[in-house]
């Protein structure tokens, strides 16, 4: 719609009586722009309209070079050119806004849209009870009695079965013994372990991801020996891989301490205690029950439609984000990439005796195929529909195997890393081609010393290496024996030692 066009529709809104707040939300503009519309008269707009069309604006000297830039990078955001304008053109007299605009305006009108990634996401199976546990920190500013304000400090737990929450608080920053301290009241508060733990990158448990091989803290290690759990360190930048505890987290800041008001710790711990006892971990009532007291006030229909048992009818289902369809409380999986940011979403189910066909169109061609399940809550996954997380890497492991001699080594090598480190694979396989490109002449020593004493960590390979080629440096550095070395006795000194007078003794000492 132009701007014409838009003012006509003001003054045609103010006309039928609209008041200025609901004309504002219906052309979604300012209240103050609608007050501005109304002031004109229709010679006025018409005049101003098209001066807007000839008018020069500030950015136009720049149009070709911005051009060029969305051209190269079309995801380059407005904010990124209003940086490169004042960096690379030291123009810095205009505004974010009037940059975004211009921005807008040059995409629409040379038609460079804006490419946007993302991650494509599959549903996962839950966890069986007792497996694992999801921990994460978070912070945030509350307002005190005496009406300043004060930062915070939160850890949060949560079952990934259950979803069974605890939370603690501090008022000053965590250190490693905290942590600790707060691991065990989660425990007593469950009434005991889980088998794995889920943790993002903190440097409060862990140094260093090493491909694998994690380095910890000294404190966090021996105290993760002592209780005798195992560890699942997230991926850096990489938040879904503990979802769960990030929602608590969220949950826990908006729910319980948004509009707080804050005293002392101890009080907001014990507050935060029976919120989790209210509402953080209460259970709400069966759907039977609640659906018991709502029949009565339903309104009664003349006739029975039934859709879902007509074979030739189709029905719509959304494909949510982690490419998933949701039907009769149960879960389908469609192909990984089915689901578009932005994009139609839209799937299309029809019912063929016990078979689900889900298509993008109706009547279409099939994109996924399932038995219907009679259960409830139960996920439906077609394995060909999940990642290949194996595409690739047996090529690399191949690429890595032709670069020694002794094949069948290496072989072994490889597969016994694969079994021990599948989620960190590709980053052992980088160690290990790192040690071939830095130690080609020592790497077959050290892949048979790491095999004879079961060394298998790339990490350890490389370490190997790295040892047998520094032994070599220093043994090539021995001097000869034949090489005569002369009698120290036998050179003649030609400087003296310098002599000091008493009194400079005396002196030092405190004497006269």
């Amino acid at each position: 719609m132009s701007k014409l066009e838009i003012i006509v529709e003001v003054h045609q809104l103010k006309k039928q009586g609209f008041k200025i707040a609901p004309i504002a939300r219906k052309c979604n503009l300012s209240r103050t722009t609608v007050y501005d519309y109304l002031e004109r008269d229709y010679e006025e707009v018409y005049k101003w309209v098209e001066e807007l069309k000839t008018r020069k604006r500030k950015l136009d000297p720049y149009q070709d070079q911005i051009l060029s830039w969305l051209k190269e990078h079309p995801d380059l955001s407005a904010s990124q050119i209003s940086d490169w304008l004042e960096e690379r053109c030291s123009f810095t007299d205009i505004g974010d806004s009037t940059v975004r605009s211009y921005v807008r305006e040059l995409r629409e009108n040379y038609y460079i849209p804006k490419v946007l990634s993302f991650r494509s996401y599959e549903a996962l199976e839950e966890l069986p009870k007792g497996k694992q546990m999801q921990v994460d920190f978070g912070e945030m500013k509350v307002k005190t009695f005496e009406g300043k304000w004060r930062k915070i400090y939160a850890i949060a737990f949560v079952l990934s079965h259950s979803r069974y929450k605890y939370a603690e608080w501090q008022d000053r920053p965590f250190t490693t013994r905290d942590v600790i301290r707060c691991h065990e009241n989660a425990f007593q508060y469950y009434g005991g372990i889980t088998e794995e733990i889920v943790y993002d990158q903190d440097k409060l448990m862990t140094v260093s991801e090493n491909g694998g091989d994690i380095v910890y803290t000294e404190a966090f290690q021996a105290y993760k020996q002592e209780r005798g759990f195992s560890v699942y360190l997230c991926r850096a930048a990489d938040p879904e891989s503990k979802g769960k505890v990030e929602n608590v987290v969220k949950f826990l800041k908006r729910n319980f301490a948004k509009h707080r008001v804050f005293h002392q710790i101890e009080t907001w711990n014990e507050q935060c205690l029976t919120w989790l006892k209210r509402k953080g971990n209460y259970l709400k009532k069966r759907p039977v029950a609640v659906f018991t007291l709502e029949k009565p006030h339903l309104r009664k229909v003349s006739s029975l439609l039934s859709f879902e048992n007509n074979h030739g009818l189709s029905i719509t289902r959304t494909v949510h984000k982690d490419n998933i369809i949701k039907y009769k409380s149960n879960r389908y999986s469609v192909p990984l990439g089915t689901y578009l940011p932005h994009g139609d979403n839209t799937v299309y189910l029809t019912l063929r005796e016990k078979e689900l066909i889900i298509t993008k169109r109706p009547e279409g061609v099939p994109i996924a195929e399932h038995d219907l399940c009679d259960g409830k809550g139960k996920l439906i996954k077609n394995t060909h529909h999940a990642r290949d997380r194996s595409k690739g890497i047996k090529a690399y492991m191949d690429t890595i195997t032709t670069t020694f001699g002794e094949q069948d080594k290496i072989v072994l090598f490889l597969e016994k890393i694969h079994e021990k480190y599948p989620r960190y694979i590709r980053d052992q396989l980088q160690i290990v081609q790192r040690a071939v490109k830095n130690f080609p002449d020592y790497i077959q020593a050290a892949l048979d010393i790491c095999i004879e004493q079961t060394l298998w960590s790339a990490n350890d390979l490389h370490d190997v290496s790295q040892h047998l080629a520094r032994i070599q440096g220093s043994e090539s550095t021995i001097l000869p024996s034949d090489i005569p070395i002369p009698d120290a006795s036998t050179i003649p000194f030609t400087e003296k030692a310098s002599l000091r007078e008493l009194d400079g003794y005396l002196k030092i000492l405190g004497g006269e």
